[in-house]
């Protein structure tokens, strides 16, 4: 057997088990029609206003914090 028969394969690449590991534990969705964006108009909408409300709570409680940092300055 010579050396040029084998593959090669760049050194990120990965051994057996990455190969196997990605193709059976963590490879792309199949058969599932818009996975990121969800399966409905419904959905989208649901996910983009948990979002805003996530989004919202962070800013009401970065605004507190600050407030509670000024006022113990003041204080």
């Amino acid at each position: 057997m010579s050396e040029d028969a084998k593959e090669t394969r760049s050194a990120g690449e990965g051994g057996r088990f990455l190969r196997f590991a990605y193709k059976y534990l963590a490879g792309p969705a199949e058969g599932v029609g818009n996975a990121v964006y969800g399966g409905s108009t419904e959905a989208r909408e649901g996910w983009k206003r948990d979002l805003e409300n996530r989004k919202r709570y962070s800013r009401e409680q970065r605004e507190r914090k600050r407030a509670e940092r000024e006022a113990r300055r003041d204080g």
